[in-house]
């Protein structure tokens, strides 16, 4: 391919309008940005908020559940309080190959 060649088709791509959806543009108007970017600030703000109140609620229903529940015995422990003997054994890493 020659360089020509790659030059008319880089042109056909941006004449298409295509590249427009990817690059949006900035508005000329002076209020126009202002107000653009006042509604950015707005919408992140609010998302902010969102997580935090979400976030907050998902910790105060963790709180809740756990301290209605109750406490539970671990499996480790009798009811005497005994400790629960077991055996064991080590089992090698299997090699890779």
């Amino acid at each position: 391919m020659t360089q020509r060649f790659l030059h008319n088709l880089l042109l056909r791509w941006r004449s298409t309008g295509f590249t427009a959806v990817f690059a949006p543009r900035k508005p000329r108007h002076p209020l126009t940005r202002l107000l653009f970017g006042l509604a950015g600030i707005a919408l992140a703000a609010v998302l902010l908020v969102f997580g935090v109140v979400i976030g907050a609620a998902m910790l105060a229903a963790g709180l809740a559940i756990r301290l209605l529940a109750g406490r539970r015995r671990t499996a480790g422990t009798s009811g005497d309080g005994t400790v629960l003997d077991g055996d064991y054994r080590v089992v090698d890493k299997p090699l890779l190959r």
